[in-house]
C-alpha cells in the first residue's frame, strides 16, 4: 500500500517581474561578499527583506564605509518566490521576515543611490556606525568582535566556532546586551553623576533622556528595549513620587512593546528576554531564602534555565547541561570585569590611542588565554542534551510542570511529586523517537546534491547516504563571504538535531563528488559517526582531503565497499549492488545500496549513469523487478534513468534530488517524460522540500512532504 500526503507543501512560483521603486534602508542590514542583505522601506511604506547585488569592489568599499540607514536606492526589484524549506527543522526565512514586520523578500540587481533621509533614527544609526568604525580602527583584531557585541550589540564579526563554543556552554546570552548589562551601565552613569555633584533628581532626568539614546546605540534588540523601558518607567514613577512595583513596570513595558510592534512576539529574543525577567521577578521569595551569593547565583541560574528550557528545545532542539556551572563563573566575570574593561577601553581609545595601545598589550594576551580556555571547555563532549523537537502540546505541558514546580518549592509542598512532573515532559521528549516502530527514509532538500537519512524501527540504527555539499567555483576575492556557506553545518546538522539523532551508525558516501560528500566533515564534528563506507579508490581524490583529515583525527573506521558486500541489520537486507571493479572513474562507480524485506525494496544509486543502470539489470534481473522506491540517478540528468531500467524496476515512487531552478536543468525534460510515460510517480526535493518515506510495521508505505 502506498499513500501520499502533502502537508502544507509550498509550490515554488516564478519571481514576479521587475518593478522600479525606491527603497529606504533601515539600520538592520549586513554587507557580506557581493551582497547587501537587510530590511528596507518601500515608497508604499512596506518593509521588505532585500537582497541587493553589489556592482563592483569599489562600490562595495564605498558602501561599507558609510551608514546605509536612511539611504534611498532607486531599484529594479523583483519579488523572490517562496520555496519549500530544506526540512521541517531548517531556518524559516518566512518566519524571520514576519518577526521583523516585513511583508516579503525582494531581489535587486540594478540600483542607483539617489539620496538620504535625514532624521533622528538615521542620525542615531550613523552614530552607532561611527562607534563600530572606531572599534575596528582602535581595538586589536582579536578583541573587536567581543567589543562590538558588548558595546553596540553587533555579532556580525564573531566567528562561528566561537559562537558554537559559547552555545555549548550555554553562555551565548553574554554577547547579547541584557538587563544586567543595561543595569550596570545605568549604575555606572548614575554613580558618576552623583560623584560629580549632580543632584539625584537631575541625575534621574539625565538617565531618562539618555537611556533611549543608549538603546539605539546598543542595537535596539528586544532585551535592550525591555530593560531600558522598565528602567524608564521606574525612574518616571519615582520622579512622580508614585513608584511602581517592578512587576507592574514589566507588564507596562510588555504591553507597550507589543502595541508598538505586534510582530515582535515572533522574535525568540523577545520571548526569552521577558520570560527570564518575569521568572526572576516572581521568584523573589526563593531568592530571599538564599543565604549566600553563590547559592543565590545558583538559584537565579536554575530559575532562568528552567523557565526557558521548553522554548529553547522547541527552537534549537538542544540544551547545554553545563550551563548551570558555566553561568555561575562567566556571568559575573563578563558583567563585572570584561564589560567594564571594554567600556573603559572605548573611553580611553577616544582620548589617547597611545595609552590604550600600551594597555591593550597587557590585556589582549590575558583575554586570548581566557578565549582559548572557553574554546577548550566548549570542545568537551557530552555537554548538550539533544532529544528531539517537541510538539507544541509537549511545550505547553512542560511549562505547566515548571510553574507547578516553582509553586511547590515556594510553598514547600509536594516537592517529590512536582519533581516527577518536572521530569515527565523531559523523559517523554527523550523517549519518543525510540518508541516508533516504523522505518523512516528522509530525502533532504540540500540543493543540488544528495543526502538521505534512514531511521530503523525504534531508532536502533541510523544510516546516512551522502551528506550534500556545494560545488565551489573560483571568483574574485572581494565577492568571498566572511564564512563559507556549509550544507553540512547549516542544513544537515539542524535536521539531525531536530530529530534527536546524536549517532550515525553508518555513513555511506556513494562517490567523490562535492555535492554528495563535501558536507561530511561538518557532520563528523557535530554527530558521532561509527563507520564510513566509500566507493573503491575514491578516498584519494582531492575533494576527499578535508574528510580524510577529520576521519584520521577522530579515528573513524573508513571502508571501501563493492558489489556483494552486505551490512548487518535487524530489519532489512542491506547489500551493495555496485560497483563491480576497484577502479574509481566517477559517477559510474557510485555505491548502489539495496534495502529490502518482504514488503519493501528501496534502491539508492547515487549518480549512477545509464551504463551502470544496464549492468545492474543484467546482474540482478529478479531482484530489481518491480521495486518500491528508487532514488533516481544523477539528479535526473539526461545521462541517467534509461527507459529500460525504469521500465524494469518500475518503482512505486521515485525521488529526484535536484535543487529548484538549478543551472543544470535537472531533472532533464526527457527524464520527466520517461517517468510520465511509464506512469512512475516522482517527487523532486527542490520543489517538494524534504521528502519522508515512512514504512510501517505492517508494510504500509506513506510519502509526506513539509
Amino acid at each position: 500500500m502506498l499513500s501520499y500526503a502533502y502537508v502544507g507543501a509550498v509550490i515554488p512560483q516564478p519571481a514576479k517581474e521587475g518593478n522600479v521603486t525606491n527603497l529606504t534602508w533601515t539600520d538592520v542590514y549586513r554587507i557580506n561578499g557581493s551582497y547587501i542583505r537587510g530590511f528596507a522601506i518601500s515608497d508604499e511604506n512596506e518593509k521588505w527583506y532585500v537582497q541587493l547585488k553589489i556592482k563592483s569592489e569599489q562600490e562595495k568599499l564605498a558602501l561599507m564605509n558609510t551608514s546605509l540607514a536612511g539611504m534611498i536606492f532607486k531599484v529594479d526589484a523583483k519579488e523572490v518566490p517562496k520555496r519549500p524549506m530544506s526540512h521541517q527543522y531548517a531556518f524559516e526565512m518566512d518566519q524571520y521576515i514576519k518577526s521583523n514586520g516585513a511583508v516579503g523578500q525582494i531581489q535587486v540587481e540594478q540600483y542607483e543611490v539617489i539620496g538620504k533621509v535625514e532624521g533622528f533614527l538615521a542620525y542615531m544609526a550613523e552614530k552607532r556606525f561611527k562607534m563600530k568604525q572606531h572599534i575596528q580602527k582602535t581595538f586589536p583584531l582579536s578583541l573587536q568582535s567581543e567589543a562590538e557585541a558588548l558595546l553596540i550589540g553587533s555579532r556580525e564579526q564573531m566567528p562561528s566556532d566561537t559562537q558554537n563554543a559559547y552555545q555549548t556552554l550555554g553562555i551565548t546570552h553574554l554577547f547579547a546586551i541584557s538587563g544586567l548589562h543595561v543595569a550596570l551601565v545605568v549604575f555606572l552613569i548614575y554613580e558618576l553623576l552623583i560623584r560629580l555633584g549632580v543632584r539625584k533628581e537631575t541625575a534621574n532626568w539625565i538617565l531618562i533622556i539618555s537611556l533611549p539614546l543608549y538603546g539605539f546605540i546598543a542595537g535596539g534588540a528586544p532585551s535592550v528595549w525591555r530593560s531600558v523601558s522598565v528602567t524608564e518607567i521606574v525612574l518616571v514613577s519615582v520622579l512622580w513620587k508614585k513608584k511602581l512595583a517592578i512587576d507592574d513596570a514589566f507588564s507596562i513595558s510588555l504591553i507597550g512593546f507589543i502595541w508598538l510592534s505586534p510582530w515582535v512576539i515572533f522574535q525568540l529574543g523577545f520571548q526569552l528576554s521577558y520570560l527570564a525577567a518575569f521568572s526572576l521577578i516572581y521568584s523573589s521569595i526563593l531568592l530571599k531564602h538564599s543565604t549566600s551569593y553563590l547559592f543565590q547565583s545558583l538559584v537565579i541560574t536554575a530559575v532562568c534555565q528552567l523557565i526557558v528550557y521548553p522554548i529553547l528545545i522547541y527552537h534549537f532542539y538542544e540544551i547545554s547541561i553545563s550551563s548551570f556551572l558555566a553561568n555561575l563563573v562567566f556571568v559575573p566575570l563578563f558583567s563585572f570585569i570584561i564589560l567594564p574593561i571594554n567600556l573603559f577601553f572605548l573611553f580611553l581609545t577616544s582620548i589617547s590611542t597611545s595609552l590604550s595601545h600600551l594597555l591593550f598589550l597587557l590585556y589582549e594576551p590575558i583575554r586570548t588565554l581566557l578565549g582559548n580556555f572557553i574554546m577548550y571547555l566548549g570542545s568537551l563532549p557530552y555537554q548538550l542534551w539533544n532529544p528531539m523537537k517537541p510538539t507544541l502540546l509537549i511545550v505547553f505541558i512542560a511549562y505547566m510542570s515548571v510553574i507547578f514546580f516553582f509553586i511547590s518549592i515556594e510553598r514547600k509542598q509536594k516537592r517529590l511529586f512536582s519533581i516527577f512532573l518536572l521530569l515527565l515532559p523531559m523523559i517523554t521528549i527523550q523517549l519518543t523517537p525510540y518508541l516508533d516502530s516504523s522505518t523512516k527514509i528522509t530525502f533532504l532538500n540540500v540543493g543540488q546534491g544528495d543526502c538521505i537519512v534512514i531511521e530503523m524501527p525504534y531508532r536502533k540504527e541510523v544510516l546516512m547516504i551522502d551528506t550534500g555539499g556545494l560545488l565551489r567555483f573560483e571568483q574574485e576575492a572581494w565577492k568571498d563571504t566572511k564564512e563559507a556557506y556549509e550544507i553540512g553545518r547549516q542544513i544537515v546538522v539542524p535536521f539531525l538535531k531536530g530529530k534527536g539523532i546524536t549517532k550515525i551508525d553508518m555513513l555511506v558516501l556513494t562517490h567523490a563528488d562535492a555535492d554528495h560528500m563535501e558536507g561530511a566533515e561538518e557532520i563528523l564534528r557535530e554527530v558521532q559517526v561509527e563507520e564510513i563506507h566509500i566507493s573503491p579508490g575514491s578516498l584519494d581524490k582531492e575533494v576527499m582531503r578535508d574528510l580524510k583529515e577529520e576521519v584520521e583525527k577522530q579515528q573513524i573506521p573508513i571502508m571501501e565497499k563493492r558489489a556483494g558486500d552486505k551490512i548487518d541489520s535487524n530489519y532489512f537486507q542491506l547489500q551493495y549492488m555496485y560497483p563491480f571493479d576497484s577502479d574509481y572513474e566517477g559517477n559510474n562507480d557510485s555505491l548502489v545500496l539495496s534495502m529490502r524485506n518482504n514488503y519493501f525494496h528501496g534502491l539508492f544509486i547515487g549518480d549512477l549513469e545509464i551504463q551502470g543502470e544496464l549492468e545492474l539489470v543484467e546482474k540482478y534481473p529478479k531482484t530489481l523487478k518491480e521495486i518500491t522506491l528508487l532514488k533516481v540517478g544523477h539528479h535526473g540528468s539526461k545521462t541517467s534513468s534509461d527507459e529500460s531500467f525504469l521500465a524494469w524496476t518500475n518503482p512505486n515512487i521515485s525521488i529526484i534530488m535536484a535543487s529548484f531552478d538549478n543551472r543544470y536543468g535537472h531533472p532533464h525534460p526527457e527524464v520527466v517524460e520517461r517517468l510520465n510515460d511509464l506512469n512512475i510517480p516522482f517527487l523532486q526535493t527542490g520543489k517538494d522540500g524534504a521528502i519522508e518515506v515512512k514504512v510501517t510495521k505492517k508494510g504500509e508505505v506513506f510519502v509526506t512532504t513539509p
